[in-house]
């Protein structure tokens, strides 16, 4: 039985244009996405600029996304940090907000050793709330090979992975070889993740296209190929921004484009040369034009 199926949103952290967190613009995001049939929030990730929040921010940030939700849909809460003491810290304060459980990377400012990287989920799975693993070796020095994460899941609270390699054939694998649910996590892979048995898909891009993302993953996990791929290709596209560096200026462009203007990067995220501005508008709108339901 899958924790936590379905589309999660990334969620973006809203700023002023003198760059402060816009927690009402916040507030109003998340019952935008609730009302718009997505079924979870992610504050606190890579796309919700953790890393450029001051503790209290990143701390009023998941708290205020939770109580947005009141209910309606389960949160998640990033950890990422670069000490373990810390990462269990901001999932103790994820835990005493009423978060519904984490999102957890491995060690992320060091290339750890496999008993390191065990010891701290270990630690993590002793905070009490369920625990998705987060693997992205792109961004991150370590891999969380099914072979990996077979021995991570045997702590009590690890209950799924984050799964960002792009190798969708790791959705296989993992459930093959784990008792672990898949979540994909790279937007470019969500229809055949769906297809190959994940459950979940954290997103980045349903932040402005909530709909579409939810019909999207909705048909791949029933296998409706006659309304999912015309759909899936029209957002591809999109989907490849979520995958690049860039990705949270793109999809913040992409919210602007939806009439929900989030604001701002904060630097050292600056605006898109003009001519990337340019072919995600024409992406977006060439999107906008598929039929979903």
């Amino acid at each position: 039985m899958a924790y936590f199926n379905g589309v999660y949103v990334a969620i973006v952290t809203p700023f002023t244009q003198e760059y402060e967190v816009d927690y009402q613009r916040l507030t109003k995001l998340c019952d935008w996405l609730i009302e718009e049939g997505v079924d979870g929030l992610i504050p606190g990730g890579s796309l919700g600029e953790y890393a450029t929040l001051a503790p209290q921010e990143r701390a009023q940030v998941v708290e205020t996304v939770i109580e947005a939700a009141n209910g309606r849909v389960p949160v998640l809460a990033g950890t990422g940090a670069p000490s373990t003491k810390q990462v269990v810290e901001w999932a103790s304060h994820a835990k005493r907000a009423g978060a519904d459980g984490i999102m957890a990377l491995p060690p992320i400012n060091y290339n750890p050793l496999k008993h390191e990287i065990i010891a701290h989920y270990e630690e993590l799975s002793k905070v009490g709330l369920p625990v998705i693993a987060y693997n992205n070796p792109h961004d991150y020095p370590t891999d969380l090979t099914p072979a990996l994460l077979k021995e991570i899941s045997v702590f009590d609270n690890i209950v799924g992975v984050k799964e960002f390699s792009g190798d969708v054939r790791r959705v296989h694998d993992i459930l093959e070889q784990t008792n672990l649910e898949v979540m994909i996590g790279v937007d470019d892979l969500a229809f055949e993740g769906a297809l190959a048995g994940a459950t979940g898909w954290i997103s980045g891009v349903p932040n402005a296209l909530p709909k579409e993302g939810s019909s999207l993953f909705q048909y791949g996990r029933v296998g409706d190929m006659k309304n999912g791929l015309p759909l899936y290709r029209k957002l591809l596209p999109l989907f490849h921004y979520d995958a690049k560096p860039q990705l949270v200026q793109s999809i913040k462009y992409m919210m602007n484009l939806a009439g929900q203007d989030c604001g701002p990067t904060r630097p050292p995220r600056l605006p898109l040369p003009d001519e990337m501005y340019k072919d995600i508008k024409a992406d977006f709108y060439n999107a906008k034009e598929a039929n979903y339901s």
